[in-house]
């Protein structure tokens, strides 16, 4: 039976990790713009039309290099619980105590 501590810890782990999850968003969003900002202003200064300087890949690969690891860091937090169950974690942790007892 869980206690009132233990599920006050799991309740500020599950926030901890949106957190950190929405401050990787801002960052990757915010980042991101200004490269791609200072990218296209490099590409129109080099003769290069507009379309042509925000469709370039070198432009783009920044925002699908970082997105791929994005979407790994949502999955680990909004995916992993959907597919592994919500009380995944507390299995895991009296399965390993289980085994640390049994080999004292």
């Amino acid at each position: 039976m869980e206690t009132q501590d233990y599920k006050l810890m799991k309740a500020k782990n599950k926030v901890e990790k949106l957190k950190r999850f929405y401050n990787h968003l801002i960052v990757y969003l915010v980042i991101n713009t200004v490269i791609t900002i200072v990218k296209v202003m490099n590409n129109i200064k080099n003769g290069e039309t507009l379309n042509e300087a925000i469709f370039d890949f070198a432009t783009l690969v920044t925002w699908m290099v970082w997105g791929i690891a994005l979407t790994i860091h949502a999955f680990s937090v909004f995916g992993l619980p959907l597919i592994l169950g919500d009380d995944w974690e507390e299995r895991k942790i009296e399965k390993f105590m289980e085994e640390e007892l049994r080999n004292d």
